[in-house]
């Protein structure tokens, strides 16, 4: 037989409702009780908890044995060693993809949706029915792989962060954020809500939310409103960034007119805090993994030099990498 590329599958699961609810009442018979007294189903979540068990089942024996396999958490992915001859099977909803996808440096991974019929699944292109093949394929045979573009926040002080969807810049809690915005020789001190900027696979979600809003203050005002080309929507592997400030305010001290638009590496976006405390960074909205943004700091966003893999079917491969174990 043949050698396969990768010595070891990391198999990235998260907590179902139904673990999340043990967690907080101590025990599934007190979870139960509970849901039922405030008239809520308990057999949806136990339901949807098994077929999620059975899934990750048939993952794990779906796995060829002479490969290394072992299945962690979510959580546990801000601190796990991935190697180099490790390919990551992710079996969650889309936003386990994007929150294990930054912390990877070229390992491919192979999304699987464990419910169709409940998730969307835009990042999970497989169902434990196709995982077999795809698996085989990807371990025997050519990559075929979409590369995503990630975002990067880079404070002054060498600290870093990677977004595969967003990043939110802002204050903590509910108050304003302020700060000092730049970008292509232009600069001015804001007092707004955060700053939101998106990749391109993050063009279909917060930013879209911008949008919505935005569209709808205009006509409500009487303004027509002109969509962006595509609907805002831009390629995964797009070198381009989108930036846009939530609720700026106009005053004496504040100005709003560096407010949307797009920028790359060659014209990155700054931002400098001007908040005593409570300012932060935090990307793909995961707030526990966060930068702090604080008066002084001096923040740098652009495109990261590496590349999400996500492996694809071949039908749809599109820009695929080339045959080995690492894709650049």
């Amino acid at each position: 037989m043949a050698t396969p590329q990768y010595e070891n599958v990391i198999i990235v699961t998260r907590k179902t409702e139904l673990d999340d609810l043990v967690a907080r009442f101590n025990t599934k018979a007190q979870a139960k009780f509970y849901l039922q007294r405030a008239g809520q189903s308990f057999e949806n979540i136990e339901a949807a908890h098994e077929k999620h068990q059975q899934v990750l089942k048939k993952v794990r024996q779906a796995i060829p044995n002479l490969l290394k396999s072992q299945m962690i958490d979510r959580e546990m992915v801000p601190r796990f060693m991935f190697g180099e001859a490790d390919l990551v099977v992710t079996v969650g909803q889309d936003g386990l993809v994007s929150n294990t996808a930054k912390y990877l440096t070229g390992q491919p991974i192979l999304a699987v949706n464990p419910d169709p019929e409940r998730f969307d699944g835009i990042l999970l292109p497989f169902t434990v029915d196709t995982l077999e093949e795809q698996l085989y394929n990807t371990l025997y045979g050519e990559l075929q792989a979409k590369r995503v573009t990630l975002a990067k926040a880079e404070l002054s002080n060498g600290q870093s962060l990677l977004a595969f969807n967003d990043f939110f810049i802002g204050a903590r809690s509910h108050v304003s954020a302020r700060y000092t915005i730049g970008i292509g020789g232009r600069e001015e001190t804001q007092s707004s809500s955060g700053i939101i900027v998106s990749t391109g696979a993050g063009s279909t979600g917060w930013l879209q939310s911008v949008y919505a809003g935005a569209a709808g203050v205009v006509e409500a005002l009487g303004g027509k409103v002109i969509p962006p080309p595509h609907g805002g929507r831009l390629k995964w592997g797009s070198e381009k960034l989108i930036y846009s400030v939530r609720e700026p305010f106009p005053s004496i001290a504040t100005q709003a007119t560096i407010v949307h638009g797009g920028f790359t590496n060659k014209t990155p976006l700054k931002v400098t805090s001007h908040m005593a405390s409570n300012g932060i960074i935090f990307s793909d909205g995961v707030e526990a993994d966060y930068l702090e943004f604080n008066s002084g700091s001096q923040l740098t966003l652009s495109t990261a030099p590496q590349k999400a893999m996500l492996v694809v079917p071949p039908a749809v491969a599109g820009n695929t990498a080339p045959r080995g174990r690492r894709a650049a």
